[in-house]
């Protein structure tokens, strides 16, 4: 069965984007692969958080992971730190990784350019770090964004050099695993194409019914249609993209028939889209309570999960250290 390993930072909590993105496609995934799931507790280090927001993220995001779907029996789910060999590998990998590589990254060139008192060696050798956390199990797939296409070449550069440095075939080079293409993609409240925690424009899944109504009925609108049947403009095609989600084949069609007539009323359609998510994301937002308030099972899941990791990445390292010529342990 393939390694398929993927990983979220632990900066919030996890929103109706990354529910329909990806965190679905990983409870699928888990009963056709070998699934490595961790929380990536050392690449947040980049922006420097306190230490309470990482203990308090990691906790949250492990509890929605688990209330989604992931189940500890058929994945293994970690934190990134609770994994030292991760760190060896990353020192390694890095000490065959160019300067000029690591510079002309577009993700650390955007982020040197948005945090200019902040561009720190982290930063820069972020690609390393996620290669690191990749080949550490050998993994064949890694399920990313297309924005994460450069640091996976980066991962893949990493494997070969090894591999032609030591005159090997040790590290399979890791291959991008894209979601189907039927994959829901879920709209900003803000008009924009995309959910995302930067944007600022998130239904959390753990937001309550308050907090979601009083988002839904600030999303971005126009005027209206002025002739019958006309093409919905993207700000109005988000709104019916969330209605074909959450409501019933009947809401869908009777907003549809109210746009196609010119009748349509916004404010109408937000109520009923909030009330729609409400229904739709509550059962997930109970299990996210439920599973937050279960200390001992968190500790209990995130250490076993780490000591299968560890018994991964303990194998990956002892052949790496055998190869470069180091001692074995």
């Amino acid at each position: 069965m393939e390694n398929v390993l993927s990983g979220i930072r632990p900066t919030g909590n996890l929103h109706l984007g990354n529910y329909f993105g990806a965190v679905t496609s990983f409870v699928r995934m888990q009963n056709d692969y070998n699934c490595y799931f961790f929380i990536a507790d050392w690449h947040s280090l980049t922006t420097h958080p306190k230490p309470e927001d990482i203990q308090a993220s990691t906790a949250t995001i492990l509890a929605e992971y688990l209330a989604c779907g992931l189940d500890p029996a058929k994945s293994t789910i970690y934190n990134q730190s609770d994994v030292p060999e991760v760190l060896e590998l990353y020192l390694y990998l890095n000490m065959n990784t160019y300067l000029g590589e690591l510079e002309r990254v577009t993700t650390f060139k955007e982020k040197a350019r948005k945090q200019p008192d902040n561009v720190n060696a982290g930063l820069l050798t972020y690609p390393t770090l996620m290669a690191s956390d990749i080949l550490i199990h050998r993994a064949l797939k890694v399920p990313v964004g297309k924005d994460q296409e450069q640091n996976m070449e980066m991962a893949r550069k990493c494997a070969r050099r090894f591999n032609n440095i030591y005159g090997v075939e040790f590290f399979p080079e890791p291959q991008s695993f894209h979601f189907a293409k039927d994959a829901v993609k879920i709209p900003g409240l803000d008009g924009s194409g995309k959910m995302g925690k930067s944007e600022g424009n998130c239904i959390y899944l753990k937001d309550d019914a308050k907090t979601i109504q009083k988002k839904v009925m600030k999303a971005v609108t126009d005027t209206g249609p002025t002739e019958p049947n006309s093409v919905k403009p993207d700000v109005i095609q988000n709104l019916f993209t969330f209605l074909e989600i959450v409501s019933t084949p009947e809401t869908l069609q009777y907003f549809e028939e109210k746009w196609n007539d010119c009748s349509i009323r916004y404010g109408d359609l937000k109520k009923q889209l909030a009330q729609d998510i409400i229904t739709y994301t509550e059962p997930i937002r109970e299990k996210i309570d439920m599973y937050s308030s279960d200390k001992e099972l968190l500790r209990r899941v995130a250490e076993e999960g780490a000591a299968k990791a560890r018994e991964s990445a303990r194998k990956t390292l002892s052949e790496v250290r055998k190869i470069i010529g180091f001692k074995v342990y």
